[in-house]
Formats: structure tokens, C-alpha cells, sequence
């Protein structure tokens, strides 16, 4: 039987500002990746989302962000490597304090960082350098076929070649940039099939019509559109229904 991880950004809210359905998504997810107070969350967020996470048997990972909540982490910045990778230890060491008695699963970048770091070799290396240093099983999840995985590799940890249901490929395997039409995909049921097709095929259209090799260990489904909950209860059940099990990855 096929496995997938599905995973999902959540703890994005801030003071009064709520970003999600994070209490509503999480029943139907294996992996959630938690704002480290970087690009969202805080303290109280933080601590609520792994509280929820827990109760529901979901994996917790880390979401390091740039330091950009105005823009939400999704405005590229110029970073030196060692600073990315001193920004990520602290970010999974934030998020450890609030799950003293869980061991965390993963981390995953969020945002631009992600982006960066998947086609910038030396950046990737040193965020997963940064990952090894606080927990060399802990396991790095990255878009598949990017730096960032080759990265992992070179470092030596583990590592979740991550596919997106809701998002377009370029035709060298990076998402489309959500400045350009056709970024997002906004049919639940073309994002669907496309995700089964992926698990079947190893396999994925671009946004210009080529199709690319993909390995799909792990789903990211969004949370904080308005029709998120719906999505991630039709893509959940799609997955069942193909006899796929919707499983985290299992790390020593």
C-alpha cells in the first residue's frame, strides 16, 4: 500500500489576528509545521497549536521563517547562510520549549526561506547543518528534487521530498511564484487528481504543459483559505478511497 504524509502550515495566527482553521484542519492531517514567532505565531499561538496537535496524534514540526511578519516570510531577503542557519536553531529551539515531553518530527522553511533555499545549494546546506546540530534525526522537509534535498543528502539527516496539491511547477520543478496567474489552484477537484495522479505516476504537469519527475512523500495542503477545511476533508477522503494511507513518516 502507497503511504503519504499530509502535512499542513499552522500557528500562523498573531495576538489577535487569526490566520486558519488550524482546530478544525487538524483531524484530517499526519504532520503539522508550527510558526516559530518569525514570520507568525507567538508565544500563546504556539503553544495552543501544539497543544491541539498533540491531542489529535499529529507530528510536530518546526516552520522557521525570515524574520518578516509584516510580510509574512514571503518576501525574499538577502541572508547570509550562517545567518539563515543561526535563525533556524533558534526557531526549533523555541518551538522545543513548548513540547518538552514530544520529541519533534520535522522542520520545514516556510515561505521565501523555503523558495531560497531550494535553489540556493549553499543556503539549503546550511539550514540543514543548523537541523543536524539541534537533532540529527530530526527530519527536513523540502520541495522535491530541489537544493534542499540534496542538501539533507550531503548533511546526512533525514529528509520528506514534499509535493504541493494546490500549487503550479515550473517546468525545472520549482512553484510557480504567486505573483503570476495560475500560481494557486483554486478547483479543489483539478487539485485532487493531480495529487493522486503524482502518487500513481511519480509524475506532474507544469504550468506550461511539461511533465516532470516528482517524488511524493509528503502533501502540503493549506489551511487558511476559505475553503481550506473542505480541501483537506476531499483530498484526505480522495487518498482513502485510491487505498493510499495517510501516514507520517517515521523517523528513529
Amino acid at each position: 500500500m502507497t503511504q503519504v504524509d499530509l502535512n499542513c502550515d499552522l500557528g500562523e495566527s498573531f495576538g489577535r489576528y487569526t490566520l486558519g482553521l488550524d482546530d478544525q484542519v487538524i483531524p484530517y492531517i499526519t504532520s503539522a509545521n508550527i510558526a516559530c514567532g518569525f514570520h507568525a505565531g507567538d508565544p500563546e499561538v504556539m503553544q495552543h497549536t501544539v497543544d491541539l496537535a498533540v491531542a489529535s496524534h499529529v507530528q510536530l514540526g518546526a516552520h522557521p521563517g525570515l524574520p518578516d511578519l509584516q510580510g509574512f516570510g514571503r518576501r525574499p531577503m538577502k541572508i547570509a547562510p550562517d545567518a539563515a542557519k543561526a535563525d533556524v536553531k533558534y526557531q526549533i529551539g523555541a518551538l522545543q520549549a513548548f513540547a518538552p515531553t514530544h520529541r519533534l518530527h520535522h522542520v520545514k522553511p516556510h515561505g521565501a526561506l523555503y523558495n531560497m533555499a531550494a535553489k540556493d545549494y549553499d543556503l539549503a546546506y546550511k539550514i540543514c547543518e543548523g537541523i543536524k546540530e539541534v537533532d540529527p534525526q530530526l527530519m527536513l522537509v523540502g520541495l522535491a528534487n530541489s537544493e534542499l534535498i540534496r542538501a539533507a543528502k550531503a548533511v546526512g539527516i533525514p529528509y520528506e521530498q514534499e509535493v504541493f496539491a494546490d500549487r503550479a511547477y515550473e517546468a525545472d520543478g520549482s512553484l510557480v511564484s504567486r505573483s503570476k496567474p495560475g500560481a494557486v489552484i483554486e478547483d479543489s477537484q483539478v487539485a485532487v487528481d493531480r495529487t493522486i495522479k503524482m502518487l500513481q505516476t511519480h509524475q506532474v504537469t507544469t504550468i506550461d504543459g511539461q511533465v516532470i519527475s516528482i517524488q511524493p512523500d509528503t502533501i502540503c495542503v493549506h489551511g487558511d483559505g476559505v475553503k481550506a477545511l473542505a480541501f483537506v476533508k476531499q483530498i484526505h477522503q480522495a487518498l482513502t478511497a485510491q487505498g493510499i494511507d495517510v501516514a507520517a513518516t517515521q523517523v528513529k
